[in-house]
């Protein structure tokens, strides 16, 4: 029997790493996952790293188990995505040293040093704070000298995987966006924010268009995963636009993207910013396209652990199932999610319910108002997307895991008034999104079926019970921020 062609994906998350062999089709044949293990750095207030070796060893173990999933297959390409902003340090001697993910913030102290954030806010497309990696080798410059001599470059947590796969260094465009050191609108390092930082520009490796071809896998890699030899690198991206190849969008389309965060975006066709400053621009891993994005924060991972909170046993279809069995809806939720311009964050949330506490309020109601929190909130930040640069589609795409919930989608279209669309395999984005990658990296060329596209569309009616629901999760949200 002739063996499946199959792509080998490395998906480095927040929270989890998993390893996936997915067929040209977008079906996932294998997947494997596990917990990413952080550590604290006693030097800093706010850090948290991840040791490289660690979790390589973890990669491979779940990449046999993968493979071992799907059979007889045939590994053509292998590519890579990650969180964004996370970095690893490579040494003078070619080994990683040290991992900073995207919720290291160990550059915090220093986040003042710089005058002119507008400057860079104009170059960079987002204003600068300690989320992003130019703080964070300054964090490592300032209190971790014995490191910073032995630094000879940095790279994405995506671009370190195809390196440790292919043996190249090699920075990807739209991670190379959340770095601060890189001109998103020219698409190339900057020496001007190289000087901002005073960091040399020797640690910047060159620069590769996703869907590149970087080399053949590696042999010793190859014959350990008993892989064809001749499987080629393809340099990833971002997780985000990963996610949002899956759905195949145009110049002008909005994307949900509910992952652990919540981005909202617009792709554009020219570098777009905000006069208030309250956006972020990338590039695309699509060739001249920009992603114009207003983030709500951390919605799905609040989803999921509060899920294991109310329905710790019971799937998603058992919480779709009790939403629309359940018609008590008097309790809201403020849950820390982000808008777009906002001064101040929300860092308290919490439920409220009136008193005493109803016989109909159930465990339902809990997970209809924080789907609540979440769809106002992206509405919110889609509010600042369409004011800034306008949006008139009458859809929105969709994909992630946070939105396997109908409830969801339809509470989105019907704040939104926009139709809701997803894809075939929409739960799975960022694999789907890379499998789309090797396609065009190998050159097959397979068409995405529209018979896939389920669409959510809100009624007049809907629309007008949901902005009724706006004023009290207003008001939640503000009792919220007067004791955070």
């Amino acid at each position: 029997m002739k063996q499946q062609d199959a792509y080998l994906v490395l998906d480095i998350g927040t929270g989890n790493v998993r390893s996936a062999i997915v067929a040209p089709s977008g079906n996932i044949l294998g997947v494997a996952r596990a917990d990413i293990r952080y550590y604290r750095d006693e030097l800093y207030p706010e850090s948290i790293y991840f040791k490289p070796e660690e979790l390589w060893a973890q990669l491979k173990q779940l990449t046999a188990e993968a493979l071992l999933q799907a059979g007889d297959v045939k590994i053509n390409a292998a590519t890579t995505t990650s969180q964004r902003e996370g970095i690893v340090l490579v040494n003078k001697s070619g080994k990683a040293m040290i991992g900073l993910p995207n919720i290291d913030h160990r550059g915090r102290e220093w986040e003042n040093s710089f005058a002119d954030k507008s400057r860079i806010y104009q170059l960079t497309g987002r204003y600068p704070t300690s989320l992003f990696s130019a703080y964070k080798l300054v964090g490592i410059r300032e209190r971790r000298k014995e490191s910073w001599n032995e630094l000879s470059f940095f790279l994405s947590i995506s671009d370190w995987a195809t390196w440790e796969l292919s043996g190249v260094p090699v920075y990807e465009h739209s991670q190379a966006s959340e770095t601060l050191l890189y001109d998103v609108e020219k698409g190339e390092w900057s020496d001007e924010l190289c000087k901002l930082f005073d960091l040399s520009s020797d640690l910047l490796p060159s620069l590769s268009q996703s869907g590149s071809v970087v080399g053949k896998i590696k042999s010793a890699i190859a014959d350990a995963w008993n892989i064809d030899g001749s499987a080629v690198i393809v340099t990833g991206g971002g997780d985000t636009q990963m996610a949002i190849k899956s759905t195949c969008p145009s110049v002008g389309d909005v994307v949900i993207v509910s992952g652990t965060t919540t981005p909202v975006v617009k792709l554009e066709g020219n570098y777009v910013t905000d006069e208030d400053e309250r956006t972020w621009t990338s590039r695309d891993i699509a060739l001249n396209r920009f992603v114009f994005e207003a983030n709500a924060g951390v919605t799905g991972l609040n989803y999921q652990r509060l899920k294991e909170v109310f329905y710790p046993n019971e799937g998603y279809d058992v919480i779709e199932k009790e939403l629309n069995e359940n018609a008590y809806r008097h309790c809201s939720a403020s849950l820390g999610s982000l808008i777009a311009g906002e001064k101040k964050p929300v860092i308290r949330g919490g439920f409220i319910f009136p008193v005493p506490v109803s016989h109909e309020l159930t465990r339902g109601s809990f997970v209809w108002s924080t789907l609540m929190d979440i769809a106002f909130s992206i509405a919110e930040n889609y509010k600042v997307l369409a004011e800034v640069s306008g949006h008139d589609a009458g859809y929105i795409w969709a994909c992630g895991g946070g939105l396997q919930s109908k409830t969801l989608r339809n509470m989105i279209a019907a704040i939104t008034g926009n139709e809701v669309r997803v894809r075939s395999g929409f739960e799975q984005a960022s694999v789907v999104g890379a499998a789309m990658l090797c396609n065009e990296a190998t050159g097959l060329d397979i068409q995405q079926s529209e018979s896939a596209i389920e669409t959510s569309v809100a009624s007049s009616e809907d629309g007008a019970q949901y902005r009724s629901y706006y004023k009290d999760w207003k008001q939640t949200r503000e009792q919220f921020r007067s004791i955070s």
